[in-house]
Formats: structure tokens, C-alpha cells, sequence
């Protein structure tokens, strides 16, 4: 059973910034492993939509932009419109640091686990470095922001990962084939004799060497859905998180249909700027709502829909 980590001390503020909200130690439920607990999201509120809470205070209603912790207001707005539509929300970490904000970022997700404890959080750092190093980003994402998982770059290989992979109860997200156009310039590579893409190798890997606490997942965009198909073949029931739907055009008809498991199930279907930003007005959190509600809703359609045509669906 992996022990509870202590809570970290409180960091010097910013002057004028607000007092952060007195940090407990983590309650997650242990005794569960992070595949357990992310099956529970699913069915939580029988969804597998996934907000990525992306801010952009330039992009905020001015009663909110002017306010003393701007992005987590905006981001409890945002949480408490759309908790009951979602599994998972996914905070990207530039979009925090690039504002000096990660004292609001620990504040969101205290937010989230004390209020919605079944939804999980992504923290979405892209994080990959060698062994020692890895250890402490580990440390970051899962003890001092205490993340349910964090995703993670591959290139180093194995021993970049591990530090987050040893934590059963955490979930770590590979990247394997990403959504933007220059994906292409080295995860289409082609390996060996056999001249298969590096995206194909390393969702092997994923799926085999580096899963075997059963926590590891990919990211797939959802721009791409023919190589997600792929994917979904190579690596069985493994949870992938499919940004890309929304802002970046990814097809979700296409996107479920080539990505779900046989259960219907199997993704983390994420999308930011199209419900964070769907208003620009004060009714910015209804607006939200909207979205992820005819988002969750055209999923749940294309999840539970028969297969068709040629093919793995």
C-alpha cells in the first residue's frame, strides 16, 4: 500500500495575493489502484468527457480578470457548472506558470478533490527527464499538486518514467501520437525492418514493459483518428486520453469510434478552449455547461453506437 505523502509547507506569497486554503494531507482512496479509480469516474457520472482547464486571463469576463485569484475563480466557476458532466479535468501547467499562478493550480485542485473527490485530475505537464530528475517531477505532480496522474514524455525511455509509473495509485499518460500537425516529424518515423512508426512502438511499449502495475495510459489526438484506431488495436483496454476535440477539429463521431475499448468505454475524451471560452460574457459558466453537456452527450451517442464498415470498429 503506497503511504500517504505529507503535506507540503505553504510557499512564500506573492504581495497582494491571496492566502492559499490550509492543505490537508491526500485522501485518495487507497487500497485502489488508479485504473480502479478511474473506471469508478467513468461510470461516476457515465461520462468519459475531460475539461482541460487551460486559462487565459486575457480571455476572462472583466469581473472575473480584475478579481485578486482570477484563474481560480474562474476555474471554480467552471468546476462547479460542469462537475456532474465530466471524469476527469485536466489543467495544463503552462498556462499557470506562464502567470506566476501555481499557488492558484495547487488551490484548483484541492478545489476538485474536496468538492467532487470521484472526479480525477490530469495535470497536464508533459514532464520527461532522466532518472534523478524525473524522481522530483514526480514528487511535484503527485505530492505537492497531488494530481491522480500527470502526462509524460517518452523520449528518454523507461527510466524517465518510472519514478511516476511505481505509483499504483497514480496514472501516467504517455505521449504516443499527439493532435498537432508536426506530430508527423517524429512519431511517424519508421522503426527497424519492419519500418513501423515510432508511435506504434511506443504504445507497445506502453502497453506491455511499462504498464505492469496496470497504470499506464497514451495520449492520442483526436486529429488523427485512423492512428488512434491503430493504437487501440495494439494495446487492448488501455485508457487513452484523446485531446483535440473542439478548438483543434478532431472529429468525435470518428474519434469514439476508433478509440473506445469493448466495453464502450476506455478514453478521456478532452476539450478546453470550446467549453472554457464558448462565452466570453458573465455567463461564461452557463455557457460552459452547455458545451460539455452537448459534448458529453454526442460521445455517450457515438460510444453505445454499433459498429460499422471495415476495419477494427
Amino acid at each position: 500500500m503506497t503511504r500517504e505523502p505529507d503535506a507540503p509547507q505553504p510557499r512564500a506569497q506573492q504581495p497582494g495575493a491571496q492566502e492559499p486554503v490550509a492543505r490537508e494531507p491526500r485522501t485518495q482512496q487507497l487500497g485502489y489502484s488508479f485504473r480502479d479509480r478511474l473506471e469508478a469516474a467513468w461510470v461516476r457520472n457515465d461520462s468519459l468527457l475531460c475539461v482541460g482547464l487551460d486559462p487565459e486571463v486575457e480571455r476572462f469576463p472583466r469581473g472575473i480578470a480584475g478579481g485578486a485569484s482570477p484563474i481560480f475563480a474562474f476555474n471554480k466557476a467552471i468546476i462547479e457548472a460542469t462537475a456532474d458532466l465530466v471524469c476527469a479535468y485536466k489543467p495544463q501547467f503552462a498556462h499557470y506558470a506562464a502567470y506566476e499562478a501555481e499557488d492558484q493550480l495547487e488551490r484548483t485542485i484541492d478545489y476538485i478533490h474536496q468538492h467532487h473527490p470521484g472526479v480525477l485530475v490530469i495535470l497536464d505537464a508533459k514532464r520527461g527527464d532522466v532518472g534523478h530528475t524525473a524522481q522530483r517531477y514526480a514528487i511535484e505532480a503527485f505530492e505537492r499538486y497531488g494530481a491522480d496522474a500527470v502526462t509524460c514524455n517518452p523520449y528518454l525511455g523507461f527510466d524517465s518514467l518510472e519514478p511516476f509509473l511505481e505509483r499504483e495509485d497514480c496514472g501516467t499518460f504517455v505521449l504516443c501520437r499527439t493532435s498537432n500537425p508536426g506530430a508527423r516529424d517524429l512519431q511517424d518515423l519508421p522503426v527497424g525492418r519492419a519500418g513501423r512508426p515510432l508511435y506504434q512502438i511506443v504504445a507497445e511499449l506502453a502497453s506491455t514493459r511499462w504498464n505492469a502495475r496496470g497504470n499506464c495510459g497514451l495520449v492520442v489526438g483526436a486529429t488523427y483518428p485512423r492512428e488512434l484506431g491503430e493504437v487501440r488495436s495494439l494495446v487492448g483496454e488501455m485508457p487513452v486520453l484523446v485531446p483535440g476535440v473542439g478548438a483543434q477539429g478532431g472529429d468525435v463521431e470518428q474519434a469514439i469510434r476508433q478509440g473506445r475499448n469493448t466495453a464502450g468505454a476506455g478514453l478521456l475524451v478532452s476539450s478546453s478552449r470550446a467549453i472554457l471560452y464558448a462565452s466570453s460574457g458573465e455567463d461564461f459558466a452557463d455557457a460552459a455547461r452547455a458545451a460539455a453537456r452537448a459534448l458529453k452527450e454526442s460521445i455517450n451517442q457515438h460510444r453505445h453506437a454499433p459498429a460499422r464498415g471495415h476495419g477494427r470498429v
